[in-house]
């Protein structure tokens, strides 16, 4: 038990890597598209590539969207409206009016003249009933159906033109008034009938609306049917018409039966099989060619987590609207990727992520031929991410080539650009826009997950910083010599193509341990006074490596970022203290530990380590040239190197010898111009 507890948390690392690929497998395969995939890709106006097609089982045939369109407008356009009726009001109105008569109308009036107009007015209220008086006035055609509602029951069938609008009540008193010869009395008669005509009908929206999509729903969506066997598309022949028609409703009917029968486990298999492949590609490119990133797990958390957030983020904007399928800012990962590791291993996790939503978005080839010649240019033309000029006009490059890219899939598509939808090109500048907030999404991945980008580099790059100053002040001696590797570090990065940022940051930061000691160090003693004088060759020689230790302490304090503490312990590697080591070895009788005299490593193992080792070296030993020359320059150069490449001080860092003849190169250059003789001015 004990063996296996052991063997458990030996290999720990490898145990959570394998967690976290099932976890984001199964997370993966959750958000794809509950359905098969039909096997064949056509388009509409294109040749069938493939050969002779064959119905698989019996199908329906599906109406086309247009065919849909035209029974729901058929429908909406010979739709009855519902009103309900108020029956109390007609019969208030007519006890109103017979009350209200007498009084409007006196008794001077003759009596036949009085009952014809009282006949008038009850004709009048007849007329204006008949069907109702609207509440208000609707805006329908006239020859609108319309059904009268008493309760829940049908009262009455007839046309919109029929009720009567609130606005057309005067106008039917005068027509009524008009017929009888009573034109005199109008006036009485609206000022009557303004005291007592209510409206008695009222538009029921819900139930006209429920009806409505009651026989929306009734509509069949398909037409005929085909039987199995039947030959759906031959080979060669252009998919259009009622041919694109069948191969849709084939297609629909393969996907909705393929997942909802007893195959849904086998299915599920497939996709997390296909999704585990692809995670799997990229563990073995991190294991083979990113070891470093590898052998970390918050790191390849990081990756995974990304990818996972990517597919996440186009599957929600899918099932909410494959419209705005491009203003998902896809591109955002290759940009994180390079800030925080490299353009290769950027472009490789996209590219693994684009194939990932090939599965969930339509128009698949189209979508990925898009993201991925877009991915490309993002890693082409984005450098140096922490000056926002570039950002901006990669982000530029990048919305003009999805442009012209889905411009020339869709002339190929369409043969035509007069039916080009215009607001597509506007969810591309959209997602230009969205790209741009990789820079805040960066300082929140630094945060959270303690990773160094170029934008926190160019931070600790400035010597204003508090650990900066503090070295100033306190060994100005090695401020200056770490101001001078930081120069010559960054033209060799710059000359073989290395992060010349971070080496710039790693050699301000190199030699910060020193300043626990820092009248140890010869460039910090300006009195004249060695302390190691009074020390044995074993002491001084325990100080002065002791510096490495001290700086990686410091460094903790400060929360230094690991790629900066790196240059910290390897820019002496396991070299030794060679002036001390030979000072002890001059005493007679003394048995010599060489141990006691190295520095502890490790060993650079990346270019910019290397790069740090060769210009501290180099520079702190030019400060003992005596009358320097071009010639003696080239071999004090060459002499360095040459011994540190003696003890394989780079063997475990990807550095050639074409990149180290490079180096010194740059650095005889750099010192012969340091070191150039000026003339002799007079007194």
């Amino acid at each position: 038990m004990k063996d296996f507890i052991n063997r458990l948390y030996q290999n720990h690392s490898l145990i959570y890597k394998g967690l976290l690929f099932i976890t984001t497998t199964f997370l993966i395969v959750y958000l794809f598209p509950k359905s098969g995939k039909f096997k064949y890709n056509f388009e509409k106006g294109k040749p069938w590539q493939s050969e002779n097609y064959y119905a698989p089982f019996d199908f329906a045939i599906i109406k086309s969207q247009e065919e849909v369109q035209q029974e729901k407008d058929a429908i909406e356009a010979n739709a009855l409206l519902y009103f309900n009726l108020d029956s109390i009001v007609s019969s208030r109105a007519t006890a109103l009016f017979e009350t209200k008569f007498n009084s409007t109308f006196s008794d001077t009036i003759p009596r036949l003249k009085r009952n014809l107009l009282f006949s008038t007015g009850k004709e009048t209220l007849e007329r204006l009933y008949q069907f109702g008086v609207l509440d208000e006035a609707y805006n329908f055609p006239g020859d609108k159906p319309v059904v009268i509602l008493k309760g829940r029951t049908i009262y009455e069938k007839t046309y919109f033109s029929n009720l009567i609008k609130p606005d057309a009540v005067l106008q039917v008193i005068t027509d009524m008034l008009s017929a009888k010869n009573l034109d005199a009395y109008t006036t009485n008669f609206a000022s009557l009938f303004f005291d007592i005509i209510e409206p008695n009908l009222t538009y029921d929206r819900s139930f006209t609306e429920k009806v409505l999509q009651d026989d929306f729903d009734n509509i069949s969506y398909s037409r005929g049917s085909i039987e199995r066997g039947t030959l759906i598309i031959s080979k060669g022949e252009i998919v259009e018409g009622e041919k694109f028609q069948l191969l849709n409703s084939i297609k629909s009917e393969y996907e909705s039966q393929v997942w909802s029968e007893s195959n849904y486990n086998w299915i599920l298999f497939a996709y997390t099989l296909l999704v585990a492949l692809a995670l799997l590609m990229l563990l073995l490119f991190l294991r083979k060619y990113r070891n470093t990133v590898f052998e970390d797990n918050t790191k390849v958390t990081f990756i995974f987590f990304n990818i996972f957030l990517i597919i996440m983020l186009t599957t929600l904007v899918v099932n909410y609207s494959s419209t705005y399928i491009y203003v998902v800012p896809i591109c955002i990962l290759p940009l994180v990727f390079k800030a925080f590791f490299d353009a290769r291993l950027g472009l490789f996790a996209h590219v693994i992520t684009v194939l990932l939503l090939g599965f969930i978005v339509p128009n698949s080839y189209e979508y990925m031929f898009l993201q991925i010649i877009a991915g490309i240019v993002t890693i082409l033309t984005v450098s140096e991410l922490y000056k926002r000029a570039n950002l901006f006009i990669s982000v530029g490059q990048i919305t003009l080539i999805y442009i012209v890219a889905y411009f020339a899939f869709f002339v190929i598509h369409e043969g035509t650009v007069e039916t080009i939808k215009v607001e597509t090109f506007i969810w591309f500048i959209l997602c230009g826009l969205a790209t741009l907030f990789v820079q805040p999404l960066i300082y929140a991945y630094e945060k959270i997950f303690g990773l160094v980008s170029d934008v926190s580099l160019l931070e600790l790059s400035d010597t204003n910083t508090k650990l900066l100053k503090e070295l100033s002040n306190k060994a100005p001696g090695t401020f200056h010599h770490s101001l001078n590797v930081a120069n010559l570090g960054e033209s060799c990065a710059n000359e073989i193509g290395a992060n010349a940022m971070l080496v710039r940051v790693g050699a301000l930061y190199h030699d910060i341990g020193k300043m626990k000691n820092p009248t140890y160090f010869i460039e910090n003693q300006s009195t004249g006074i060695n302390p190691h004088d009074e020390l044995s060759s074993k002491e001084s020689a325990k100080i002065i490596i002791e510096h490495v230790i001290n700086g990686i302490e410091t460094a903790r304090k400060y929360n230094l970022p690991d790629r900066v503490i790196d240059f910290i312990r390897t820019h002496h590697g396991t070299s030794m203290v060679y002036y001390f080591y030979m000072k002890e070895k001059e005493l007679q009788d003394v048995i010599i530990d060489k141990v006691d005299y190295c520095y502890p490593g490790p060993k650079p193992f990346s270019k910019e380590t290397a790069i740090l080792m060769m210009c501290d070296s180099v520079e702190a030993a030019s400060k003992s040239l005596k009358e320097p020359t071009s010639t003696k320059i080239d071999a004090f150069v060459e002499n360095i190197i040459n011994k540190q490449i003696e003890e394989d001080q780079f063997l475990n860092a990807n550095i050639t010898f074409k990149e180290i003849e490079s180096i010194k190169k740059v650095l005889k250059h750099k010192l012969a111009n340091i070191y150039h003789l000026r003339i002799e001015y007079p007194e």
